[in-house]
């Protein structure tokens, strides 16, 4: 079975600085808009589909929840779709905006 890999605001800005990774946001709307990580793509099952024909499975993917807890159960399940980089972002967007604010765009 495939896995998911936790990792750190930290190493997820390294990744994102070094290019071709795909964030997905799988919180609500609200939430999205009123800040998010500068690229990430917002997530649900509305356009769950669409999101995965467009992402590269073979390029790292790192979900992003709340405070790192749904992202966990969201990464595990791109794993196992053939997403061979799947990551879930610890303490999640709370803990990324206090850590990487200059990475944190709205709208």
């Amino acid at each position: 079975m495939s896995k998911f890999t936790q990792i750190t605001p930290e190493q997820a800005k390294t990744m994102l600085e070094e290019g071709n990774v795909n964030v997905a946001d799988i919180r609500d709307a609200m939430s999205y808009g009123s800040g998010h990580i500068a690229g990430a793509k917002r997530v649900d099952n509305s356009n769950l589909r669409e999101f995965m024909a467009a992402a590269d499975a073979s390029a790292p993917l790192i979900v992003c929840c709340y405070h790192g807890n749904s992202s966990q159960g969201a990464a595990q399940f791109f794993a196992e779709q053939g997403y061979s980089q799947a990551y879930s972002l610890i303490g999640g967007y709370e803990r990324w905006k206090l850590m990487h604010p200059e990475l944190c765009e709205r709208g």
